[in-house]
């Protein structure tokens, strides 16, 4: 099962032909670069905040700011994607790309699997949710989107359920809301997040292991670290996109606004304030900002403006 955004391919529209010479790709930018301009997915270990978490990555790694996408209480373990330093502002990409966990629900009296199945199916979709009582958010009813359910195994009162859904869902409340409907009562034994949009279990990376990774680093040993910290442009992988040509690269990095003659090529059904990754013809990311025309119009338009420019993240 897949998130919404995750994996997507779009159509790229092509709107004129030139071959980039600035920059260089992101798989070829060197350890020093990425230890100050990528993300890495640490698997959180049970204990410790997610603050904590980040402030142990900065700690190995030498740097003094991070940014993490989706806190994870204390208890709870996986995925936490954590951006370094020049990348921290990246991690808001990551919110509308949803989420999965892997969670295991007591139930406090035992329901056939029929029951079971049927309270899932009626709480997959739009459902709404009150945040718990201890949340960083104001307690009022919130819809939420439950893009699937996979029970995975049901033994006595406990299941183990696979959950994809948006992005501020609490899934301790999910399954106190889902004893609530099924007349038993239920609370959550363990929780495992197993995808931050396209980031998952297959590039989880430990505290121990990237410290190791470190380790071999200083001794002339880079590969390791190296495949540990991803590009920051793997953030942006669910956005639509923007290609800009190379003389169009230094007015963006100053921060300002495209303009339609600098647009190379770019995805379709771009509408106007869709938020947009502007990238190099090698594929780096310049900025992100927000569509102000149809892929339509950018395409076939010889003037006006494309995109307005609200962060720009480009590292020379």
């Amino acid at each position: 099962m897949e998130l919404p955004l995750e994996n997507i391919e779009r159509d790229v529209l092509v709107r004129t032909k030139e071959v980039g010479k600035f920059g260089i790709k992101p798989e070829e930018r060197s350890v020093e670069k990425r230890i100050k301009y990528s993300i890495i997915n640490i698997d959180k270990p049970k204990g410790p905040t997610s603050h904590q978490v980040s402030a142990f990555v900065q700690k190995i790694l030498g740097i003094t700011k991070s940014g993490h996408s989706g806190t994870l209480d204390p208890g709870v373990t996986g995925c936490l994607p954590i951006a370094l330093d020049k990348a921290t502002r990246i991690v808001q990409t990551l919110l509308p790309a949803g989420k999965e966990y892997v969670a295991l629900m007591h139930l406090h009296d035992e329901l056939s699997e029929r029951k079971i199945r049927q309270t899932f199916k009626k709480m997959t979709g739009k459902i709404m949710q009150l945040p718990p009582i201890k949340s960083a958010i104001k307690r009022q009813l919130r819809p939420r989107t439950i893009y699937y359910i996979e029970i995975l195994e049901i033994k006595g009162q406990d299941v183990l359920f696979r959950i994809g859904c948006e992005a501020g869902t609490y899934i301790r409340k999910y399954i106190h809301d889902f004893g609530q409907k099924a007349g038993t009562g239920a609370h959550m034994q363990q929780l495992r997040r197993t995808k931050v949009g396209n980031f998952n279990e297959s590039t989880l990376v430990s505290l121990q292991d990237l410290a190791d990774a470190l380790h071999y680093y200083k001794e002339g040993k880079n590969a390791k670290l190296k495949n540990m910290l991803q590009p920051i442009e793997y953030a942006v992988r669910h956005m639509h996109k923007v290609w800009v040509s190379d003389s169009a690269v230094s007015s963006l990095i100053s921060g300002s606004d495209l303009n339609i003659p600098g647009i190379v090529k770019l995805t379709d059904k771009i509408e106007p304030d869709q938020k947009i990754a502007l990238l190099t013809l090698k594929g780096e990311l310049i900025a992100l900002g927000i569509a102000k025309l149809t892929s339509k119009k950018m395409l076939e338009n010889e003037k006006g403006l494309a995109v307005n420019v609200n962060k720009v993240f480009y590292q020379e």
